[in-house]
């Protein structure tokens, strides 16, 4: 996900790519200067082949990286947050700072107990689609958040896609929809698309068929800000094909199966930040 943010903030910033969601850098600076901190050389090797010069890359050196950056992206897993951010020399790297967090199930407050209190933190929330700049991003500030800290995560996450400002209290809810979404919605797509092949539709076809259907789908929806139910409606005609296979999914509960996953999965994300908090 740091590989995906990166790309889409040099894009928006090297003017290569705009997507439609792209919002103007309204903060007091724009970056210029993009450092890149992973675990080991093969990471790093990775990241290079990826940006060349656009990034400079450190291997094991998280306190060099941020002691010359000015907003930080916390990209790490959960369990290692702790770890990564109370190192020695980190909290001095820290002062006076932003730090965006992406990571799932961990709290604003949880964050101020391993940074200083100079140190600002904003929680976000993206999802995988981000990687093709078609993402949704939910962010969460702390009340006192400045505009320009404010101002510069919202633009940094549009260049992904669409961008939601949310109280805290909702983003483990957004991670088992938003997070987990593209999970769920690629076994809809994938099960929609045997059906193609199971009635003599070649797989490749039959996949395209599907992802557009559910692409359209969606974005008829985000773009007309119709019901659901309303767009069901309107391809829905009496004793039709569709009514006959709208009823089959019923039979198999796909509502509340659906509806289950997401709360599952809000769940444990709930739970993720316990975990850490206990190491």
């Amino acid at each position: 996900m740091g590989k995906a943010i990166l790309t889409g903030i040099l894009n928006d910033v090297n003017g290569v790519i705009k997507n439609n969601y792209s919002a103007p850098n309204t903060t007091s600076f724009k970056p210029r200067k993009f450092i890149a901190c992973v675990s080991g050389e093969e990471t790093a090797q990775k990241v290079i082949n990826l940006f060349g010069e656009s990034v400079t890359v450190t291997a094991g050196q998280n306190v060099k990286g941020v002691e010359e950056a000015d907003v930080v992206l916390l990209c790490t897993k959960p369990q290692i947050a702790k770890t990564v951010l109370t190192e020695d020399g980190m909290a001095e790297a820290l002062e006076n700072k932003l730090i965006i967090s992406i990571l799932a199930g961990v709290s604003l407050n949880q964050l101020k107990e391993w940074v200083p209190k100079s140190t600002t933190i904003v929680r976000a929330m993206p999802n995988t689609p981000c990687m093709i700049q078609e993402g949704m991003t939910v962010i969460s500030c702390p009340a006192n958040t400045n505009v320009d800290d404010r101002a510069f995560a919202m633009w940094a996450f549009s260049t992904l896609g669409r961008v939601r400002v949310l109280d805290e209290k909702h983003l483990d809810t957004v991670t088992g929809l938003s997070g987990s979404g593209p999970a769920f919605a690629c076994v809809v797509l994938e099960s929609l698309a045997d059906g193609g092949v199971m009635m003599g539709l070649p797989r490749d076809v039959a996949l395209e068929l599907a992802a557009q259907a559910l692409q359209g789908a969606a974005r008829m929806v985000l773009k007309t800000g119709k019901h659901p139910a309303e767009i069901k409606d309107s391809v829905t005609t009496p004793a039709g094909c569709t009514i006959a296979g709208l009823l089959t999914m019923e039979d198999g509960k796909i509502r509340s199966t659906l509806a289950r996953a997401v709360q599952e999965a809000a769940n444990v994300a709930s739970t993720l930040g316990k975990v850490q908090a206990n190491k």
